[in-house]
């Protein structure tokens, strides 16, 4: 959970400053989801710690998922004031109770623009009672969260489009940094850099390769025939012949010959594929470490969108897919392997959720960039009620997604 813990504080975190330096109130941080089990306000957000450890979110001010909760008449709510008799905060939890607070029964209030709550004061429906909101007022809403309200003026859509775009894609781009910060560490953690050639290193026990006479720095041009310019072409070829007899083609000092061999047959998200006992070859320059987190964040990329490319256009599978059971215990097996293991499924995993975020489905940030984009065309925003629907749709999409993905993860790792 500590893996799936810095992911989403990374990720969010690059939303919240964007949106700070936008001009934009953060109302509240979350890491998880669901029932609220800490809090604690600083400046004008609010950062929860929620149960359920299925992402989080940064609630922005006016966005159409800000969750904010509404006042309707008849609402029984409990008022502080400053001493010019205006309303700093707002209690609508039983939670809570305010000092020398006063009693209302709203029948109307805004706070977005005029600021101002009003109703019945102490039970009393004879008259009407009207007070004016402070700017940077407080709710206590029904939980007991403390939050800030959100006047007009420091919403989400007020901000200028270029701006709201940038907050949009910060979480994003936060996760290309992690991951090239993770891999820069890995570099100097391992003592070198895995290069994407099809130069091998033999593990020390259990190798096939080992066995069948193939040496550390032998380069492995060929499987069956078919070239292995890369580490990548070589991990399939190898991959796709689990138990099968293969002939390697070695290159070794100048020197071609053909080696034959039989991958064992491991099962790795109940798919049988094969394995030889090779690892890549490691780079022990200092430049290759010190540029590590950019050259291996940029192979990972192509290989993840190739890998992403492969499973839109071809046959789709949720075993191509994997939530938070998943993530749980691939999360285990890289710890068994060390620190090593831990950066290294860090790193992939960062770059794996900047990918699915950019995805353009209405909910995650690149449904949300393409809005921005149609209103970029248009000249003007798209309609709260339209936003409305295609983000519910969206997320209504997401969640049954999640459930399958969930359902085939327990089954796929706990069941067989």
């Amino acid at each position: 959970m500590i893996v799936f813990g810095i992911l989403v504080i990374f990720h969010e975190f690059g939303h919240y400053i964007m949106a700070k330096r936008s001009g934009i109130l953060v109302c509240e941080f979350s890491v998880g989801m669901g029932p609220k089990v800490f809090y604690h306000r600083s400046g004008s957000t609010t950062f929860t710690l929620r149960l359920l450890p299925l992402g989080g979110y940064v609630r922005m001010a006016g966005e159409v998922d800000d969750g904010e909760e509404e006042l309707k008449p008849g609402t029984p709510v409990t008022l502080q004031l400053n001493d010019s008799e205006v309303v700093t905060r707002i209690n609508t939890s039983n939670k809570h109770s305010l000092f020398q607070g006063i009693p209302l029964t709203v029948t109307g209030v805004d706070l977005a623009r005029d600021l101002y709550i009003e109703g019945y004061e102490n039970g009393d429906e004879s008259a009407v009672k009207r007070y004016s909101v402070d700017h940077d007022a407080v709710i206590i809403e029904t939980d007991g969260t403390e939050l800030q309200i959100a006047p007009e003026d420091v919403q989400f859509q007020s901000a200028p489009l270029g701006r709201r775009m940038l907050t949009n894609f910060a979480g994003v781009f936060n996760n290309f940094i992690l991951a090239i910060i993770v891999y820069t560490l890995l570099g100097f953690v391992q003592g070198g850099v895995q290069t994407n050639t099809n130069k091998v290193d033999v593990m020390q026990s259990n190798s096939v390769a080992r066995s069948a006479g193939i040496k550390s720095g032998d380069r492995i041009v060929a499987i069956n025939g078919h070239k292995t310019a890369d580490w990548n072409k070589l991990a399939v070829q190898i991959q796709a012949n689990p138990g099968k007899r293969v002939t390697a083609k070695i290159s070794r000092d100048g020197k071609s010959k053909s080696i034959q061999l039989t991958p064992k047959a491991n099962v790795q998200n109940g798919k049988k594929v094969g394995m030889i006992g090779i690892t890549q070859s490691l780079d022990t320059s200092f430049k290759a470490k010190a540029l590590s987190g950019f050259t291996t964040t940029w192979t990972m990329l192509t290989t993840l969108l190739g890998a992403l490319w492969s499973m839109v256009s071809g046959h789709f599978s949720l075993n191509d897919l994997g939530g938070p059971v998943a993530i749980f215990a691939t999360t285990s097996q890289a710890a068994s392997m060390g620190l090593a293991g831990v950066l290294n499924f860090l790193a992939w995993l960062s770059l794996n959720l900047a990918i699915i975020n950019l995805i353009p489905i209405p909910g995650l940030d690149g449904g949300k960039l393409v809005l921005n984009i149609i209103e970029a065309i248009r000249r003007k925003p798209v309609s709260q009620r339209t936003e409305t629907i295609v983000t519910l749709i969206g997320f209504a999409f997401l969640m049954i997604l999640m459930i399958l993905v969930t359902w085939n993860d327990i089954e796929r790792y706990f069941l067989h």
